[in-house]
């Protein structure tokens, strides 16, 4: 059996996806830990909360919709 290319050595990190105020393609910003270490809640309307579960710092907060991602690519 092939092993899985994503568990090499090659990290796939975890990404934050979230809109630009000006519309078109979404903007991501890379995190340190894994998707499974953040809560993303929306908050109220449009407006949506990232934060890390076991310390509560928050890490984003504004409009979304947002999500957690493993990277598709290695970096």
């Amino acid at each position: 059996m092939a092993q899985d290319p994503r568990e090499s050595l090659i990290p796939y990190p975890t990404l934050l996806r979230y809109p630009t105020w000006y519309g078109g393609m979404p903007d991501e910003m890379v995190l340190p830990l894994e998707p499974t270490a953040y809560l993303v809640e929306q908050v109220e309307g449009d407006r949506w909360k990232v934060s890390v579960k076991h310390t509560g710092e928050v890490l984003y907060r504004g409009i979304g919709p947002v999500e957690v991602i493993e990277s598709p690519a290695p970096f």
